[in-house]
């Protein structure tokens, strides 16, 4: 699963060069909450949570997220007794297996850390993040379109504040497909036929790409048409259901373009892949919220001539999208400051002026409707877009991510197994259905392995 740890890097190494009329970018990753507790304490009282908030107290928080000591600051400042000590122990592989080790160990843990919304499961499954819902949680869930909010929520209780996400939209080259006479695809049957037109006007590039290494990216097609391959019941038992209809629909309808050599099938977030943006081998790409920065950054030279529009549609009467990327700040059971590292991931998610800067200045798409409906983040014009607002298109798109999508308790192996499976499968242009069945075996007799009952 090396892809979007490479987005978090690239994130990592250029948000500080992104100029303030950038827009739009996440880290990767996608989940919903699942545990076999479900919230009982009682609400903390805010006397408790002001009394907490003014003693002398030190919170480790361990993020990946570029100048976030910009929100720790604007913390502080609300609580000078609080005191936050800032870590970056690496993203994606390495943070999580530090933060594991530290969990076992019981030793060096963080009290706050970033937690992508598909390994939620995980933890939760042996109760390692605390439910804040008692800690003034449960008041911020008006905040969330209810797609959000279930990916982080479990019954009544919360397990992580939602701080970024991704719908999935449609980036597009406005100059290449006027070339060749092709109209922006509004259903995936106009993009099939426009992927065969583009190939045939233009035999040296694609329409667009079809990675064989990136799961997440092939998951948000599962998720935009109503596949659930994924559940959790906090306990045992797992559902494996990649290889529903739907999931069967959308690897036929992407094997068939694979077959005909319509669609390519490179490795994504590689050096090749980066330049095909920027020398045009790439028409358009179906890509998340964070896309539209991450694209500005790497094909610079492009400045103009992208657009943004829907992801294409399988019922066009109702319109929908899935999801790629996105994290939360999480609390860990075993912190000894429980009530401050709450407000802690609270205040640096929901606090106006923290999110808004999440938004505008670390370019992290925002989940919280509060920050969707400011003029300053949707009224932005983006010059590497012929000066559309971006923001605006894709805070459109994120009301219409349909909920309940949700997630296995060990989605690492999920998605390594698919390089073995549907991976490859594309990789080699063979049959995508039966590598996708691959994929389903593949993932259910791991689970069984591991104790669970599939269902």
């Amino acid at each position: 699963m090396s892809n979007p740890f490479t987005r978090r890097r690239f994130l990592l190494t250029s948000a500080a060069g992104i100029s303030s009329t950038m827009l739009l970018a996440a880290c990767g990753g996608g989940g919903g909450a699942g545990s076999s507790e479900t919230s009982a304490a009682p609400k903390t009282s805010q006397a408790d949570i002001d009394a907490a908030m003014s003693k002398d107290t030190t919170l480790t928080f361990w993020t990946w997220v570029p100048d976030m000591q910009n929100q720790v600051d604007l913390f502080e400042k609300k609580y000078p007794k609080v005191k936050v000590k800032l870590v970056n122990v690496g993203a994606g592989a390495p943070h999580y297996q530090k933060l594991r080790a530290a969990i076992k160990s019981g030793q060096g843990a963080p009290d706050v850390t970033q937690v992508e919304y598909q390994y939620i499961p995980s933890f939760t499954l042996g109760n390692n993040l605390l439910d804040i819902a008692p800690y003034g949680g449960a008041d911020i869930k008006a905040q969330y379109p209810e797609w959000v909010w279930s990916q982080v929520a479990k019954d009544e209780a919360l397990y992580g504040v939602p701080q970024d996400v991704g719908p999935m939209g449609l980036l597009y080259r406005e100059d290449l497909l006027a070339e060749a006479g092709i109209e922006v695809p509004k259903t995936w049957p106009d993009f099939a036929a426009a992927a065969e037109s583009y190939r045939a006007a233009s035999p040296k590039s694609y329409l667009a790409n079809l990675a064989p290494n990136d799961p997440g990216h092939f998951v948000s097609y599962l998720w935009q048409i109503g596949a659930r391959p994924f559940a959790f019941d906090g306990e045992q038992t797992v559902t494996v259901n990649l290889a529903s209809e739907e999931a069967k629909q959308v690897a036929k309808f992407w094997g068939d373009m694979v077959a005909k050599d319509v669609v390519s099938v490179d490795p994504d977030f590689t050096d090749s892949w980066y330049q095909g943006f920027s020398n045009g081998k790439y028409a358009a790409w179906p890509a998340a919220a964070w896309g539209p920065v991450f694209l500005q950054g790497t094909a610079k030279k492009t400045s103009g001539k992208w657009r943004a529009a829907d992801l294409p549609q399988w019922d066009p009467a109702t319109p929908t999208s899935g999801n790629w990327g996105g994290s939360t700040d999480a609390v860990l059971a075993l912190s000894k400051n429980p009530i401050a590292a709450a407000q802690l991931a609270l205040f640096i998610n929901t606090d106006k002026e923290s999110a808004l800067r999440l938004a505008t200045e670390q370019f992290l798409f925002p989940p919280s409707t509060t920050i969707l409906e400011d003029p300053k983040f949707v009224g932005q014009e983006a010059p590497f877009y012929g000066g559309q607002k971006v923001n605006e298109k894709f805070t459109a798109i994120s009301a219409t991510v349909t909920p309940d999508f949700a997630w296995l308790p060990f989605m690492d192996f999920v998605y390594s197994n698919f390089t073995d499976s549907l991976g490859k499968a594309i990789a080699d242009k063979t049959d995508l259905v039966a590598g996708l069945q691959k994929w389903q075996d593949g993932v259910a007799a791991y689970a069984k392995a591991q104790g669970f009952t599939v269902s």
